[in-house]
């Protein structure tokens, strides 16, 4: 494992600290509290090269490795969970795939405008009966002599307020152990593409979740990302990619945690003297540090592994895993650290408490990822 950051990755994230420092910190609270999306926040990310992090500079991407992105998010997440998670969601489940499944012809109409953050990018999956079980999409694509019609309804779709290309999985045949699953690109203005209101969420608010109806949809045949029957190929592959970043966003919310707590700590005093003093306050804070720290070796062990290995199915696993866990963990602790001054609505630690959550969920829940690393080391995969 080679963490070493060349001289250009590290002028990059200097780049995303004073961002996340000077402008996404100032910004978070009114975020959550108006559940808007950060259109404005996003534009500036995407001259920093937030919006193609991983994308060639030839794309209008920052070409930097998996490592540096890991680390961009975290910075990013230590700000807002929120903008964090908007940058995953276009950076590894619309770009990344485009650029490792596309044609030429695909790569060279998407790429550059999301990599420059000209469009925004958005990812739906989930379905009210599709979630954890990928595989069985009620949305249908049918194939006739201009292209396909998809028909569905998709829930839960990050950036799908405002996305201009939404990464859609559908059913394409019937086969014998399941439903063969196509990816397709559909635009923004595609005939029949509805958006539902603005889900109203508990944590990471203001993603522009929305929900989203396909009815005789129409997308070209080259539409198709990697080809007939190789969308679950194409979303499990992007899925990898996205569980490490969510370790980082999970990194950064609980590195944040910490960094209530420790600020409560030293200028909180009880009994003449501050509660950094008692060993009840020493030792969550010594259990927050110790689980983030190890969550971190784990996230940057399994980003590094993706910029080396073609597959990093356990790795992305048990970094996400680990990491959405201890920042659990570390929300909670911090709030019992802050007590009153952390419990009360609109404390910088009881958003962190909301947007730590959903890391446990998205994108496949902590119970999907125990059964990934088991099924991985007992060779059934």
């Amino acid at each position: 494992m080679d963490l070493d950051l060349t001289p250009e990755a590290r002028a990059f994230l200097d780049g995303v600290e004073r961002f996340a420092r000077d402008r996404v910190a100032p910004a978070a609270a009114s975020i959550d509290e108006t559940a808007a999306f950060p259109r404005a926040l996003v534009t500036e990310a995407a001259s920093l090269g937030l919006m193609g992090v991983t994308i060639p500079e030839a794309y209008g991407g920052a070409g930097q490795d998996y490592v540096t992105y890991a680390l961009a998010v975290e910075a990013i997440a230590r700000a807002s969970a929120t903008v964090a998670v908007i940058l995953v969601a276009h950076n590894s489940l619309v770009a990344e795939p485009i650029l490792q499944f596309g044609t030429e012809a695909q790569r060279d109409a998407w790429l550059q405008p999301l990599a420059t953050g000209a469009f925004v990018g958005a990812f739906a999956l989930t379905e009210e009966s599709a979630g954890s079980d990928a595989a069985h999409q009620k949305t249908v694509a049918r194939l006739d002599a201009t292209g396909y019609v998809l028909n569905g309804r998709k829930i839960w779709v990050s950036n799908g307020e405002v996305a201009d290309v939404v990464l859609a999985l559908a059913a394409t045949q019937p086969v014998s152990d399941g439903r063969a699953i196509g990816a397709f690109l559909v635009p923004r203005d595609a005939p029949g593409l509805t958006r539902g209101p603005v889900l109203d969420s508990l944590g990471v608010r203001g993603l522009g979740c929305v929900d989203l109806t396909l009815a005789d949809v129409r997308v070209d045949a080259d539409g198709l990302l990697g080809g007939p029957g190789q969308g679950l190929h194409v979303a499990m592959w992007a899925l990898e990619g996205c569980r490490i970043a969510i370790a980082a966003q999970a990194l950064g919310i609980g590195s944040a945690a910490l960094d209530e707590a420790l600020a409560h700590a030293r200028t909180r005093k009880q009994f003449g003297q501050p509660i950094a003093n008692f060993q009840a306050i020493q030792f969550m804070i010594a259990d927050i540090a110790t689980e983030i720290e190890a969550a971190r070796m784990l996230t940057l062990k399994a980003a590094d592994a993706k910029t080396r290995q073609p597959r990093v199915l356990l790795e992305a696993s048990m970094a996400k895993l680990h990491a959405s866990e201890a920042a659990h963990h570390a929300a909670d602790k911090a709030l019992q650290v802050l007590g009153a001054a952390g419990y009360k609505r609109g404390a910088t630690a009881e958003r962190l408490f909301r947007d730590a959550r959903v890391t446990e969920i998205y994108p496949g829940t902590s119970e999907v990822q125990r059964m990934v690393i088991a099924e991985t080391i007992l060779g059934k995969r």
